[in-house]
């Protein structure tokens, strides 16, 4: 499977996904099924790898979860809400919010030290967290150099 089937058949499956919660959502008034938590972590690391040919680490691995063709290491961080939480300073950060119909736009794409500095205070669960609004912010001074770039050659 080349990098455009792989892209394609990732989209479609988590498309899948969203059809199904917004299908039990409809049957079942009241009750929520949109995926969070771990799942939302690994569909985004899946969709963000796809896109950018990066290797995934294993997903025990500390801080990164990811690195790129350069050897970049890069946190992958995914949300369907206002805000994303980190729980520790990451070489390079990419974060994305994932919509329903199973596409996902760029919030943040940049060395992780930006973010980390303009995160909150650390939180009992040892996370810090950081709005929407401010990775959209913080993402028009991220130099084309410090960003992680699309690949069309996963063979590396």
């Amino acid at each position: 499977m080349d990098d455009q089937e792989l892209n394609v058949a990732v989209g479609e499956i988590i498309k899948e996904i969203y059809v199904i919660t917004n299908e039990l959502e409809q049957m079942f008034p009241g009750r929520h099924f949109t995926p969070d938590g771990h799942m939302v972590g690994s569909i985004g690391e899946v969709l963000v790898a796809s896109k950018y040919g990066l290797k995934l680490l294993t997903s025990s691995a500390k801080t990164h979860d990811a690195v790129d063709q350069y050897g970049r290491f890069i946190q992958i961080k995914a949300t369907q809400t206002n805000r994303v939480s980190i729980s520790s300073e990451p070489d390079y950060l990419v974060v994305i919010k994932i919509e329903e119909n199973g596409t996902f736009s760029e919030l943040y794409n940049g060395r992780g030290s930006k973010v980390w500095q303009q995160t909150g205070k650390m939180q009992k669960n040892g996370q810090r967290s950081i709005s929407v609004l401010r990775l959209k912010e913080l993402m028009k001074s991220v130099p084309e150099s410090d960003k992680i770039r699309l690949k069309t050659n996963r063979n590396w």
